[in-house]
């Protein structure tokens, strides 16, 4: 067992892996952004007009869930069938289009 870990901790990760990881990550913090903006401003703060309305049908919680787990499911998916590039172009989209726009509001819109 000491030898598997070991090999775990030493081995250098992939591009592919650093992909997927950075979008695991991204993924994690858009939906705790999302959830810090929604219970800062309400539900109408949020864009994306699908977890919107999914926020006003199941709640904010399992809202986000459902949808961050779906994405990340969706980019294993990708990870696996080896479309490394789609999954890093995904995650550099997600910063620029819900990271960084969520920074700003939360910033911005101070309560």
């Amino acid at each position: 067992m000491a030898i598997l870990l070991r090999r775990f901790w030493t081995r250098d990760l992939t591009k592919g892996e650093l992909a997927i990881l950075a979008f695991f990550v991204v993924q994690a913090l858009d939906a705790a952004f999302t959830y810090w903006g929604v219970a800062a401003h309400g539900r109408g703060i949020e864009a994306n007009p699908l977890i919107a309305s999914l926020m006003w049908s199941m709640g904010e919680g399992p809202a986000l869930a459902s949808a961050k787990l779906a994405a990340a499911g969706c980019g294993m998916f990708l990870h696996l069938t080896q479309v490394h590039r789609i999954v890093a172009f995904l995650t550099a989209f997600y910063v620029c289009a819900a990271l960084l726009p969520w920074v700003w509001v939360l910033t911005a819109l101070r309560p």
